[in-house]
């Protein structure tokens, strides 16, 4: 039987923009009330699952939300048609207004966490959508990704869809953004490790002091509990909180693991000797490559501005690895220089590839925060809904649909226009008969 890790990216939606709503993240902040091209956006995404596609990856397509969210507006007080709700929310309340138009679930990393059968007690591969409570915009998105889901992993006998957690604080849960498996083998039992920023419960331990901790100890123990997994198979390390107040406001910007590679920089976790000791002895006895950045190496910022850990690290067809960096990695003389030098070390990962996704980047999220990894074997793989699964015929019908339903530039003030959400909405009902997925959106059902 083969085993697989397939990437199930985000496609961008039809209002893609630059609101700055995400504090914390200092990209998203940096470039608030810029121009965007949502055009440009959905196809940076989709040449990348493509090329992905083209190197033998499995690659899946995740949709996107729908956008602005009029029926969180009408929850909020917002009445009268569609036009009237977009009107009254625009000119009573900018904020929330541009919140419910956000195009953030384009990350979907964030959009679960997925423990494979191998892990889980009952050989299921589970799913828990993140309920995302810190950012506003983001905490709309959780009811509908597990709808997405399980209209793509619609199989009772293979896989598990559990409700996202309890929408507070103190289960603040981000997703996959925060999760790495390790292991020998996508079909053999892994190492999961949960990345947290504080605990929600014990005020005395250490947490970041300017930046929001979006992800609790007790959120990560949560998930490992529903999917089932052992304490031989879990560990829990929580995210250095300076780095947090220095811009990294998830674990997937700082750290990527695969396979039997974690590369981090030193900076990333809190108690990193005996941490790493324990995934080591959890893992087994084959070695655990520690992949160490050094702070001399590459400083911090330059991290955060690169987005050096938010690349991908895959294990290609010849079992060497590679990085799927975006073109700023490229374009920074200390990040490019470091990539250069570490595909002659002797470690798994040989290869760089270079993306350009800087609709994406400007917004604050990498490659990394476009997929979400599934580890799957043939048995599985064949009960996932075929026509999410990206090849030659699916990629020219997507950038088709793209053309037709997209708009080249969007302003924040553009996000208003009540065209603008009938567009949205026809591009949406088409897309779920493209993907196969029914009806999964507010307006349809």
């Amino acid at each position: 039987m083969h085993h697989y890790e397939v990437n199930f990216d985000g496609l961008v939606g039809p209002t893609h923009n630059y609101a700055g709503l995400s504090f914390g993240n200092v990209a998203s902040l940096s470039n608030a009330k810029s121009t965007s091209s949502p055009k440009s956006a959905a196809k940076q995404g989709l040449a990348k699952m493509k090329a992905l596609h083209d190197m033998g990856m499995v690659q899946g397509v995740l949709a996107p939300q729908e956008r602005p969210d009029i029926a969180t507006l009408r929850r909020l007080g917002f009445s009268g048609s569609d036009a009237d709700v977009l009107s009254k929310a625009a000119q009573q309340a900018p904020e929330i207004f541009q919140a419910v138009c956000s195009a953030s679930s384009m990350w979907t990393a964030n959009a679960a966490t997925v423990s494979p059968g191998a892990d889980t007690a009952d050989g299921k591969v589970h799913f828990t959508p993140a309920n995302l409570t810190n950012k506003f915009h983001r905490s709309l998105e959780p009811t509908t990704s597990g709808r997405i889901l399980q209209a793509m992993f619609n199989n009772s006998r293979y896989f598990a869809h559990h409700t996202h957690l309890p929408d507070n604080e103190h289960f603040g849960d981000e997703g996959a953004a925060n999760h790495t498996r390790l292991c020998s083998n996508y079909g053999h039992a892994g190492v999961e490790v949960f990345t947290f920023g504080r605990y929600a419960f014990d005020s005395s331990k250490p947490a970041p002091r300017k930046f929001p901790a979006r992800q609790t100890f007790e959120a990560s123990q949560a998930i490992a509990r529903l999917h089932g997994l052992s304490d031989d198979n879990t560990v829990y390390i929580q995210q250095n909180p300076e780095v947090i107040d220095q811009g990294v406001f998830h674990n997937d910007v700082i750290a990527v693991g695969n396979q039997n590679v974690m590369f981090y920089h030193e900076q990333a976790f809190l108690d990193t000797e005996a941490k790493f000791a324990e995934i080591q002895r959890k893992f087994g006895e084959e070695p655990v490559h520690f992949v160490e950045v050094k702070t001399s190496e590459v400083s911090v910022e330059d991290a955060v501005q690169t987005y050096l850990f938010n690349t991908q690290l895959l294990t290609m067809q010849d079992g060497t690895m590679a990085i799927i960096a975006p073109t700023e990695c490229q374009e920074n003389p200390r990040v490019a220089a470091y990539l250069a030098e570490l595909v002659t070390r002797n470690t798994p990962i040989r290869q760089v590839h270079y993306f350009d996704v800087k609709q994406s980047m400007r917004n604050g999220g990498g490659p990394a925060c476009l997929r979400l990894r599934v580890a799957l074997n043939d048995t599985e793989l064949a009960a996932v809904n075929p026509a999410v699964i990206m090849n030659d015929e699916l990629f020219a019908r997507l950038n088709q649909w793209v053309d037709k339903h997209y708009r080249d530039e969007l302003s924040v003030a553009d996000l208003r226009d009540p065209q603008l959400l009938m567009e949205s909405r026809t591009a949406l009902d088409e897309l779920t008969q493209i993907l196969k997925l029914g009806s999964v959106y507010p307006f349809q059902l």
